[in-house]
């Protein structure tokens, strides 16, 4: 029997195959199309104080192995994610992980506060990667001490798992990692997407509503990779890979780099049978190289 479990501190997963926020909506769309039970863990599309619209369209762009999105964070509000999302997530037997996002620092607390309060949540993932109307603009993940700042109120609202995303738009991605494991984060989740933009040549305009939006898909694999790399290297707390994974050896590669666990984003929307296929994957490969212990494989890159 092969072992498939990984644990990020203290929240047992069956197997190392999460979905990432954003891509999973909150995931009774998924119910007729994918085990939700037989996932590692499932992280549901990310939430606020208060609804949002999101950004106006064309938000989704395809480019050369990837994806532009600029959906804005569009999401439901926290008041109706608690009266009419978490009744059916409670249901589930997999791990949920609450997106969230906010503002300023005391948006993210009062989030972290709410939800602490829930059952049927395993965890909170914080994405930094919005922006501090205070700071000008600037997104919290792109700096250590707005990131620790955030990550120090909500470490204080709540008693449930901490993980932070971190964005991949910055000169160091283990200095904002390292900061935030200072905060008490039980782990981090990277990368986000990466910042670009599509022109049409036709009409000469930009081809998001926003001009900009966030790059995901195979493209950013190597990036991501990299990311995830080097953050491993320098943390005590888990690591979970997110960019690019699209096969069962995707995955594999983010283990060997030192990621715990994996997130799966694009390829969900182009096809939720690739969560199966993955975790189908893993299993495959184990039995053919000998490999019991999925943790076995973790950080075993052989470098020189």
């Amino acid at each position: 029997m092969t072992k498939l479990s990984v644990d990020i501190n203290g929240i047992r997963l069956d197997n190392p195959v999460m979905t990432a926020s954003g891509t999973f909506g909150y995931a009774a769309e998924y119910r007729d199309l994918v085990n939700l039970d037989r996932l590692g863990g499932i992280v549901v599309k990310g939430v606020s104080l208060t609804p949002s619209a999101g950004n106006p369209s064309p938000r989704v762009v395809e480019t050369p192995s990837g994806l532009l999105n600029a959906v804005g964070l569009e999401n439901v509000g926290i008041d109706s994610f608690v009266s009419d999302k978490l009744p059916f997530l409670k249901t589930l037997t997999t791990p949920v992980f609450a997106n969230i996002y906010g503002k300023t620092p005391e948006e993210y607390q009062r989030l972290a506060e709410i939800i602490d309060t829930l059952d049927g949540i395993a965890g909170i993932e914080v994405n930094i990667s919005c922006p501090n109307v205070a700071a000008g603009g600037a997104a919290f993940g792109v700096d250590p001490r707005a990131a620790s700042g955030v990550v120090e109120k909500v470490r204080r609202a709540t008693t449930k798992h901490v993980m932070v995303k971190l964005s991949p738009n910055v000169t160091d991605i283990t200095e904002i990692a390292l900061a935030v494991e200072k905060e008490g984060a039980d782990a981090v989740s990277l990368i986000n997407t990466l910042t670009g933009m599509a022109i049409d040549t036709d009409t000469f305009r930009p081809m998001l509503a926003n001009v900009t939006g966030g790059l995901s898909g195979p493209c950013i694999k190597p990036v991501a990779l990299r990311m995830v790399w080097q953050t491993a290297r320098v943390v005590r707390i888990p690591v979970i890979g997110i960019g690019g994974i699209m096969t069962a050896m995707d995955a594999v590669e983010f283990l060997l780099a030192g990621a715990t666990a994996v997130q799966v984003g694009t390829a969900v929307l182009a096809d939720p049978g690739a969560l199966k296929r993955i975790i189908k994957g893993l299993e495959t490969f184990m039995k053919k190289r000998g490999i019991d212990d999925i943790n076995d494989i973790r950080a075993g890159l052989i470098s020189g």
